[in-house]
Formats: structure tokens, C-alpha cells, sequence
């Protein structure tokens, strides 16, 4: 029955991430670069308002909170198992189609964490909530497609954030040194993840504002020992990820062959799944930020795809390429073990390190996305299916760990992950001459600290 299952997922995601979907995604982050004059540009100005809160400007959370949420729910086992099966299937130079995924995806970040902003609302009790679904019902006036919209993320949220990241940690927990058993890992990740959605939106902003730079942190200077113990590989490696995304290689030094448009479709769609681009997901979090206007909260949030996936899924991939040059018999043919393979060659350390970072990259992602699954189930039957979601998401967090068949679960996040895309496309292509009146004022005209009255009394919904 699994297998029937496996093959019915495999073939799903292989059509909807067929040449339409890519071709749709990567046009949208070219088109929203052009026609925003590359907000990317910015970065600098983002990373001034990142400990800076607002004298005025109403909302919830700062905008560092948001942002940690964010990285939490896209900093996960896609930087590391993610990308891993990147190179083992569509070799290195998926690396570097990941990585321009990630530069590109900061534009499409930028627009829709502006129009998240630009259109929340109110719920009764005065929590202020927002994202693609409420974008589409009041800006673009399509409800239906706020539904389905709401319905994808409510269902993507068990395969994104939650069940492929319990069923990655639990693998590797398993095969380290620790050989912690499966279940032990499920009831583990359960009760800690139980305990903090109790705290609501405060406990997991908390939560993840304290884990994602020590995981990062932690995760980078493993990655800093591979490189420095494999370092005559390194500038090799570079130039193989190079060669390897615009030529159809042949097997060798440890790799298996691959086409230009193998490494492009692996490179884009593991892209896409970290930092999440388009998806829809993170802008969820921008909602209730304390700003002045849409616009500051989406130069703040532009900054996400580039520090999840510029800098820590190209280290992860640069990692890996350098090892197994160095180490062939590490083969990139093990798939969703090879990071755990790479980081154990160097010692005990670095499979301690490797453990540790994922292990907290899991739990702050499972975090996250219980926030926009939440969310995205309150748009649509209202705040009394919040605690038995609740419940069945910390249910989900146990099955996953114990699941056997790991190809199931990445394969389910794969067609959930283009099922939620589609829709969120649909309304920034359909909202452009919107994010270009509040770009022009705001950015180009240089008011980011000006208040905008329209977004600080949001209207006030009944769900």
C-alpha cells in the first residue's frame, strides 16, 4: 500500500513541477526584480530596522520577531537534507541554481510580505492576523481562491513543517553515535512542541527568536571544520558546482550524471522549499508586525530567502560538493543521509554538531509552521478548530519521526509546496500596480518611516 501511495506522490510532483510550475516561479521572481528595480538593493536599509522598533505602528510582534519565526519555519531540514538530495539527484550544480533561487526569491519575498501587510485585518478579540488568503479576498476580491489557498496551507503545513521535518531528524538521530530509537525521538518532539504552542504567537516568536541564531551559528562552524579539514577541495568544488549547472555532465569523482535541466529542476524546486518564495507561508508572520507601513516590514522580510538560502543552503551544498571530491566513496548517491555521511568524516565533532543543528532546525520549524497552519484554518472555520488542530499537529510531529518510508513524506511536501504556490503567484502578478504605488512612495521616494494611516486601524473580521 506505501509503495502504491510513494508512486502516486512521485508521480504528482513530477507533473506539477514539470517546466509550467518552474517557468511560472522563476518568471515571477524576474518580473517582480524588474518591475521593483531589484529590491534587493536594500539589504543594508533591512538590517537597520532589525533590533529598531517602531514609535509608532500598531501590531503584535517587532521585526526581528517576525523574521525569526520566518527563518524558523524555512530554516530546516531543507538546508541540510534538502539540498543533499539536490546534489545526489540533480548533482552540484543544483547548488547554484538553488542559490540564484534564493537571490531572485528576496523580490517575490519583498511583494508579498508588503501586500500581507498592506491588507490585514482584525479578529474580534484584537489579534492582528493576515496573509495570501486575506490578500486575495480583499485586495484581489477572489474569496474562492482564498479558500483554496487557506485549505493548501492547512494541509501543505503537515508535510512542509512538520512531518518531513520530524521524519529527517529521527533518521539522523538514529544513525549517529546517540542511536536514539525513533519513538523516543517522536514523544521528545511532541511534548516540546505541545509545551510552546500553549504561548500562542509570543511563546513560538520567543522560542524562535533564541533558537535560530544559536542553530545557525552552530550549523555554520560545523560546516567551517568539513571545509577547513577538505580545504584543497574547496575552490575544485567550485568550480565543478559551476561547470555541473550549465553543462550535462557525466558521472565521475563520486557523482552521478545529470542534464542542465535535471540540476535547474532539482536546484529551483529545493530552493523554493527552503526559503519558501512565493509559497505564501512566511508572509503569514508579517501580518502582525508593529510597523508604520507595509513597506518596512517588507524590506525587513525580503532579507529571509537570503540568509536561508544565499548563505546556508550554498554553504550546505558547497560542504558537500568539497567532501565528496576529497571522498568519493561518500557518494552522493545516499540521498537524504548524505550531510549526516559528509559531517560524521571528520570525526565524532562534527557529527555531534551536525545532530544538534538539525535537531533545533527541526523543532523551530515545526514552530513556525504550526503558526501559519493555524492561521490558515481559522480563515477558513474560525478560532474553535485551533485546538484540535493543535492536537493533531503535535500527533502529526510523533507519526513522522516513526514513519518509515521518507520518500512518501518529501514527495507529499513537494506537491502540497506548488499546490500553495499557484494561488499566491495568481495575486502578486494580479496586485502589481499596488506594490508598485506603495514602492514608489515608500521606498524609492524614501518614506519608509512615515505612518500610514490605512494599516493601523485594520477592519475587524468575525473569524
Amino acid at each position: 500500500m506505501l509503495d502504491i501511495i510513494d508512486r502516486f506522490l512521485s508521480e504528482a510532483s513530477g507533473f506539477l513541477w514539470g517546466y509550467i510550475l518552474l517557468f511560472c516561479l522563476l518568471g515571477t521572481h524576474l518580473y517582480l526584480t524588474v518591475a521593483l528595480r531589484f529590491p534587493q538593493r536594500h539589504f543594508l536599509t533591512a538590517l537597520g530596522y532589525y533590533f529598531r522598533r517602531p514609535e509608532k505602528g500598531s501590531g503584535q510582534i517587532s521585526h526581528f520577531s517576525s523574521l525569526m519565526v520566518s527563518l524558523a519555519a524555512n530554516v530546516g531540514t531543507g538546508n541540510i537534507v534538502g539540498v543533499a538530495v539536490a546534489v545526489s539527484t540533480g548533482g552540484p550544480g543544483a547548488v547554484l541554481w538553488c542559490t540564484i533561487t534564493g537571490i531572485l526569491g528576496m523580490a517575490t519575498r519583498y511583494a508579498e510580505s508588503l501586500l500581507a501587510a498592506r491588507y490585514r485585518v482584525k479578529d474580534a478579540i484584537g489579534n492582528i492576523k493576515g496573509g495570501p488568503m486575506y490578500v486575495l479576498e480583499r485586495g484581489l476580491r477572489c474569496k474562492w481562491l482564498a479558500g483554496l489557498f487557506a485549505l493548501f496551507t492547512a494541509v501543505a503545513a503537515f508535510g512542509i513543517g512538520n512531518v518531513t521535518q520530524a521524519n529527517a531528524v529521527s533518521r539522523v538521530l538514529a544513525e549517529s553515535e546517540l542511536a536514539v530509537p525513533t519513538w523516543l525521538t517522536g514523544v521528545t518532539l511532541a511534548v516540546l512542541v505541545g509545551l510552546v504552542l500553549l504561548g500562542g504567537l509570543n511563546g513560538i516568536s520567543k522560542v524562535c527568536s533564541a533558537c535560530v541564531p544559536t542553530m545557525s551559528v552552530l550549523y555554520v562552524i560545523g560546516c567551517i571544520l568539513v571545509l577547513g579539514t577538505y580545504s584543497d577541495y574547496v575552490w575544485p568544488a567550485l568550480c565543478r558546482i559551476w561547470e555541473s549547472a550549465f553543462s550535462n555532465q557525466a558521472a565521475a569523482g563520486g557523482f552521478i550524471g545529470s542534464t542542465i535541466m535535471l540540476a535547474l529542476q532539482t536546484g529551483v524546486k529545493r530552493g523554493l522549499f527552503s526559503n519558501e518564495a512565493g509559497m505564501g507561508s512566511s508572509p503569514i508572520v508579517s501580518a502582525p508586525v508593529s510597523t508604520p507601513n507595509a513597506v518596512q516590514q517588507a524590506v525587513v522580510a525580503s532579507t529571509g530567502p537570503f540568509w536561508d538560502t544565499v548563505i546556508i543552503c550554498s554553504l550546505t551544498g558547497l560542504t558537500l560538493t568539497t567532501a565528496i571530491l576529497a571522498q568519493p566513496e561518500l557518494s552522493a548517491g545516499s540521498g537524504d543521509l548524505l550531510t549526516h555521511n559528509v559531517f560524521c568524516s571528520i570525526g565524532s565533532a562534527g557529527g555531534i554538531l551536525l545532530t544538534i543543528s538539525l535537531a533545533t532546525f527541526v523543532v523551530s520549524t515545526v514552530l513556525g509552521w504550526s503558526y501559519f497552519g493555524e492561521r490558515a484554518l481559522e480563515y477558513l472555520g474560525g478560532r474553535k478548530l485551533i485546538t484540535p488542530y493543535r492536537v493533531l499537529w503535535v500527533a502529526a510531529a510523533f507519526v513522522g519521526c516513526v514513519i518509515p518510508q521518507s520518500s512518501i513524506v518529501w514527495n507529499f511536501a513537494d506537491c502540497t509546496n506548488a499546490l500553495m504556490a499557484l494561488p499566491n503567484l495568481i495575486c502578486m502578478v494580479g496586485l502589481t500596480p499596488v506594490l508598485l504605488q506603495q514602492t514608489r512612495y515608500y521606498l524609492w521616494q524614501k518614506h519608509l518611516d512615515e505612518v500610514d494611516p490605512d494599516i493601523q486601524n485594520p477592519p475587524t473580521v468575525d473569524r
